[in-house]
């Protein structure tokens, strides 16, 4: 079980590290949804955040899906 608190709207911004493909870039998202991995045993602590991808303008770009860790997410993880 996570506790896991998402403002929506939030900008988070996610490094290689923290995304599942290790060859993501750094990226920054706006925050639309979140939703649980139920294709894996939920002890491997990922979770899918949706959004738009923040261009470094400040407009929105695409939209996508992210693969996270849900420790990105954490109370305690430093986040807004």
């Amino acid at each position: 079980m996570f506790d896991i608190r998402v403002r929506l709207g939030t900008v988070y911004h996610l490094s290689a590290a923290e995304r599942f493909d290790p060859s993501a870039r750094p990226t920054a998202l706006r925050v639309t949804g979140v939703r649980l991995v139920t294709n894996r045993p939920e002890s491997d602590g990922w979770l899918w955040l949706e959004g738009f991808k923040t261009l470094p303008d400040g407009t929105l770009g695409a939209q996508v899906q992210v693969l996270v860790r849900a420790s990105t997410l954490l109370p305690w993880a430093g986040q807004p």
